[in-house]
């Protein structure tokens, strides 16, 4: 294993979407820039979603924001970094099931348009419109939104990774850190590399580097798991669009078959009590999917917050930036995350308000999934 460089003026550390976002934005900002992995790229949580950039999140604009900002990014990836993203669009469907659920979408609706994102609500018949499988009768409406594309997270972690060393960065994997001095220094196996500025983006590992650093970052690890399922015959041609219920089960479709997500078992619940409990909710809101078997598709972790909001910011005390706590939403947001960081490390005015990203909205208690 070769040495590390003695010095840079930006750490990243954490080699997944947002990591690699905000080292390719700051090397092309002409910042020297060194980014360490603990594995592979792309290896943590950026590996572990339904692969889906969607712009609608709900009962929170600021999100939608970012992720808004994020799409059009996305959208001219392969124009900026040289890799087709191959960009499908499924479009999201948010199911409501009770009559508040419904209010809350409209009178939150004029923030999220306001965010730049285009969603409507629309009635049980027409969200069973747009997707055949759902039973309009288990459901009031739903929201939906054209906006979501499917997408292969590996190719934005891979194109911005060489745009990133085109533009000068350094990028090591299988390079973890194993501690951090108050003077900047950063200790790996490979050696010692004296930092300006450090940016944690570790995903499921930033708290604990953030520690390292005497800094508290209220992120926890939450498993999730995502299960596979085969698509019924009736089911019509075409892919269906991503589909979440308040029971935050959510579903689309998977190539020939159908992605079904809803966490992970409890901490008192065993496998086979979760797999029970999720067969159960796909067949009261899908009921040609009653009695389907569930297979796994893959497993991992998610890096999350208290209120399931992102970390972006700055310690007050000392050079070191954090961008975590995505909850499993960071492939929607990391193009913004990543200009977010660049412009707070030269010290820019950003296109956005961040104070609401910063730790300083949680003070105190242990995080918790979102």
């Amino acid at each position: 294993m070769s040495r590390l460089p003695e010095r840079t003026d930006v750490l990243v550390i954490g080699g997944g979407v947002i990591g690699t976002s905000a080292a390719c934005q700051l090397a092309e900002a002409g910042v020297g820039t060194v980014l360490l992995e603990r594995g592979a790229l792309g290896s943590g949580s950026s590996g572990t979603t339904a692969g889906v950039v969607r712009t609608y999140f709900p009962g929170n604009a600021l999100i939608s924001s970012l992720a808004v900002r994020s799409l059009t990014a996305y959208q001219a990836f392969a124009e900026r970094t040289g890799t087709d993203l191959d960009l499908k669009r499924i479009g999201l469907l948010v199911l409501f099931s009770e009559e508040q659920q419904v209010r809350e979408f409209r009178q939150t609706r004029a923030a999220q348009h306001a965010a730049g994102v285009d969603v409507e609500l629309v009635t049980a018949a027409e969200a069973a419109r747009l997707n055949p499988l759902v039973d309009e009768r288990s459901i009031l409406a739903a929201a939906w939104a054209p906006e979501a594309y499917a997408c292969d997270p590996p190719a934005i972690v891979r194109g911005y990774a060489t745009a990133a060393r085109r533009a000068g960065a350094v990028l090591r994997t299988e390079t973890p850190v194993t501690g951090i001095d108050p003077d900047g220094r950063v200790h790996t196996p490979a050696g010692t590399i004296r930092a300006d500025t450090i940016v944690c983006a570790a995903g499921p590992w930033a708290g604990a580097v953030a520690a390292m650093a005497g800094v508290r970052l209220p992120v926890t690890t939450h498993p999730v798991e995502m299960l596979l399922t085969g698509t019924p015959g009736s089911t019509p041609h075409g892919a269906l669009p991503m589909t979440m219920h308040p029971s935050s089960l959510r579903i689309r479709s998977w190539e020939d078959r159908i992605l079904v997500g809803m966490g992970r078992p409890g901490p008192d619940e065993t496998r086979e009590a979760w797999l029970r409990r999720v067969s159960r909710h796909l067949g009261t809101t899908y009921p040609t999917l009653a009695g389907n078997g569930l297979e796994n598709g893959w497993s991992g972790n998610l890096d999350v917050s208290p209120d399931g909001m992102a970390f972006i910011g700055r310690d007050p005390s000392r050079p070191f930036l954090y961008a975590a706590g995505f909850s499993g939403q960071g492939l929607c947001q990391a193009p913004a995350a990543g200009e977010i960081v660049r412009d707070l490390v030269l010290g820019k005015t950003s296109w956005i308000d961040t104070a609401g990203l910063s730790t300083a909205r949680c003070p105190g208690g242990p995080a918790a999934p979102g």
